[in-house]
C-alpha cells in the first residue's frame, strides 16, 4: 500500500485530501505497527508541517489516532478494561492498569446546592455539596465526562485538591476518612448533545453511555456520580453461572 498522489489544481485543501487518504490507510491497516511521525508524513506526501498537522488533528479528534504536543502520533486502540460486580469500579484504576495514563481536566470545582442530588443522597435539598467536574483522558484521548456531588460536611478537604491526575476515591479516603464501599449503579445508552459530543470528540453516528452511580460507605450514602463515556471504548458484559450466579463485568 502507498500514498495517495495529492493534487495541488483540485479545488479540495491538501489537508483534506491527506485526511482522507490516511483515513483510507488506517482502514486498510497500514499502520497497524506505528503510525508515522510529522516529519515522515512531510517527506512522504511532499507538503507542508502546517498540512501534516491539520490533517493529524482531524484524525485526532475522530478519535483514530493518538497524538500529543511532543509527542509522536500512534494509532488509537480501544482501551480493554474489565470490572467484576461487587467491585468498586474506578475508572482511575481501570485505565492506568492497561499501560495508559489516566489524566483529568478539571472543568468544575465548587459548593453548590442541588436539591435533587440532595434528595439522592438522603438529605435535606439545602445541603452543600462539594461538585467535581472532569473529563477524563486516557493518554491524550477524551473518554468520559465525569461529574461527581458529595455531602461538603464530608469532602470540604477535598477542594483543594488538585485532581489532573488524582483518583478521587484515594483521596476521600486519605482526607475526609470516607472509604466507598459499595453502592449501585444504572447504565443507559444515549445519544449526547453537540455540547458533550465536541467535549468527547465522539464520532459521527456512535453513541454514549450514561452512568448514574450511589456510592456508599456500609449503609450511607455519600456520592452521587453521573458519567458519560464513549460507547466505541465501554462495553458492559454479563456471565452467570450455576455455582456462582449473576456476575456483571464493565469494560471500557
Amino acid at each position: 500500500m502507498t500514498a495517495a498522489t495529492l493534487d495541488r489544481l483540485a479545488g479540495e485543501p491538501l489537508w483534506a485530501q491527506l485526511l482522507a487518504d490516511l483515513r483510507r490507510r488506517l482502514d486498510q491497516d497500514e499502520f497497524a505497527a506505528s503510525f508515522p511521525g510529522e516529519l515522515a508524513l512531510v517527506g512522504e506526501y511532499g507538503v507542508s508541517r502546517h498540512t501534516v498537522r491539520e490533517a493529524v488533528r482531524r484524525l485526532r479528534e475522530e478519535g483514530l489516532v493518538i497524538a500529543g504536543r511532543g509527542r509522536t502520533p500512534r494509532r488509537a486502540e480501544p482501551t480493554e478494561i474489565e470490572q467484576p460486580l461487587g467491585e468498586v469500579f474506578s475508572l482511575f484504576s481501570a485505565v492506568e492498569a492497561t499501560g495508559r495514563v489516566q489524566r483529568s481536566v478539571v472543568r468544575t470545582l465548587d459548593v453548590r446546592a442541588d436539591g435533587v442530588v440532595a434528595a439522592r443522597l438522603g438529605l435535606e435539598e439545602s445541603t452543600p455539596l462539594v461538585h467535581l467536574e472532569r473529563l477524563r483522558l486516557a493518554d491524550s484521548e477524551p473518554l468520559a465526562v465525569d461529574r461527581v456531588w458529595l455531602p461538603e460536611r464530608l469532602a470540604a478537604p477535598l477542594l483543594d485538591v488538585d485532581f489532573g491526575r488524582t483518583a478521587l476515591y484515594t483521596v476521600y479516603a486519605s482526607r475526609c476518612g470516607v472509604h466507598v464501599t459499595g453502592g449501585s449503579e444504572r447504565v443507559r445508552a444515549v445519544v449526547p448533545g453537540p455540547g458533550e459530543r465536541d467535549l468527547l470528540a465522539i464520532p459521527d453516528g456512535v453513541a454514549a453511555f450514561a452512568i448514574d452511580r450511589l456510592g456508599c460507605a456500609g449503609d450511607r450514602p455519600v456520592e452521587w456520580r453521573q458519567t458519560l463515556v464513549r460507547a466505541d471504548r465501554f462495553s458492559v458484559t454479563a456471565r452467570f453461572s450455576n455455582r456462582e450466579g449473576y456476575r456483571m463485568d464493565i469494560s471500557a
